[in-house]
């Protein structure tokens, strides 16, 4: 069995961070391990409070994991913090040195979906400049592809041009951009070959929406993982994320979660 690392903030409700992560991970066939970047308050109603965990223990974590489980595959959310992201851009850089080309997904968490920040502007900086570079795939919402690229992403015709211009700050990376604010929910995606596809989405109605940006990057790395190309591993996380929600089971007050383990089978009955 191969393992994959997510480094994440902790949801207590499990509809996202690596909770979530972890069970998309297991309904994937492949086990899990995972680094807490960040403690929050949360319910299906919203983040109330978040409490980042110090860099050094973060760096002490993705050490002791690499040294006894390392991964073959890791999915990046939120990061907290400027300085937790210099720690994982430091533990990236050294395992590139080392010659690993392990699958990186990046899932930029700059804002949660009830509004509040989870990335000050300095770490938004950080992040464009350290860690882009290093990986492979970059996840971003509409709003986070505006916020990185600098460029008003208002509807579908801005999307391709701010995918290229996100693109150009890594060497090979590939453009996941989700278009779930958009009419229709198409996903707009740009391969480090040059490839581009519009993948059509459908709206569902539900209120079991909370996570599905950590549920399909982390799909999407398993994917890979198991040996998929860029447009299947895409395609693929894409319908997962998609059933996640139909066969939600509807739980808590607000925006509940995904049934992240709707593979398994009896969780979807």
């Amino acid at each position: 069995m191969q393992t994959v690392l997510t480094i994440a903030g902790f949801d207590p409700s499990s509809g996202a961070g690596v909770t979530a992560d972890l069970m998309v991970f297991a309904a994937h066939d492949l086990f899990g391990t995972s680094c807490i970047t960040s403690l929050t308050v949360q319910s299906t109603m919203g983040v109330k409070a978040a409490y980042p965990i110090r860099p050094e223990t973060v760096r002490a974590t993705l050490d002791c994991l690499e040294e006894d489980l390392p991964s073959s595959g890791i999915k990046i959310g939120m990061l907290a913090m400027e300085e937790t992201v210099a720690t994982v851009a430091d533990f990236l850089s050294v395992l590139r040195s080392r010659g690993s080309r392990i699958p990186v997904v990046l899932d930029p968490v700059l804002r949660s979906s009830s509004g509040r920040e989870l990335l000050e502007e300095d770490g938004v900086e950080v992040l464009r400049k350290r860690l882009l570079p290093l990986v492979d795939w970059v996840t971003p919402n509409i709003d986070e592809l505006g916020i990185l690229t600098g460029r008003r992403v208002s509807g579908r015709g801005d999307v391709p041009d701010a995918a290229r211009a996100l693109q150009a700050a890594g060497q090979g990376l590939n453009v996941f951009a989700t278009g779930g604010h958009l009419t229709p929910p198409d996903d707009f995606l740009l391969t480090a070959a040059g490839g581009t596809w519009w993948l059509p989405g459908a709206r569902i109605d539900s209120t079991s929406t909370h996570g599905t940006g950590c549920a399909l990057s982390s799909a999407l790395l398993c994917g890979l993982v198991t040996g998929k190309g860029s447009h299947e591993a895409a395609v693929g996380a894409k319908l997962y994320v998609a059933e996640a929600i139909r066969t939600a089971a509807g739980l808590g007050k607000g925006k509940g979660p995904l049934n992240h383990l709707w593979t398994l089978g009896r969780f979807s009955e």
